[in-house]
């Protein structure tokens, strides 16, 4: 498996550089979480870190990698949506 050196801002993990590991496209996942013991011994506390953009070149505008931003709120779960699905009606 392959691994990339990536930047985590904010939150517990600050300043951190962590290996990730990639998918098959070569990207890190977009959300990265990490769980925490609680010293009594309740359940973990869990961390999660969304992927965004590292930064762009000046004169071609091509994305130098990739950084986690902490997410205090959590993960966010999305609905999929399919390119062949019509858009939602507003409620009335």
């Amino acid at each position: 498996m392959r691994s990339e050196d990536t930047l985590f801002v904010g939150g517990p993990l600050d300043g951190r550089v962590l290996p990730v590991l990639t998918g098959p496209t070569g990207q890190p996942p977009k959300w990265y979480e990490v769980p925490v013991p609680d010293a009594a011994g309740g359940p973990p506390t869990v961390f999660a870190y969304r992927r965004v953009p590292a930064g762009f070149s000046k004169r071609l505008g091509i994305q130098r990698g990739w950084t986690y931003a902490y997410a205090p709120e959590g993960r966010v779960r999305e609905p999929l949506r399919w390119p062949w699905s019509k858009p939602g009606r507003p409620e009335e």
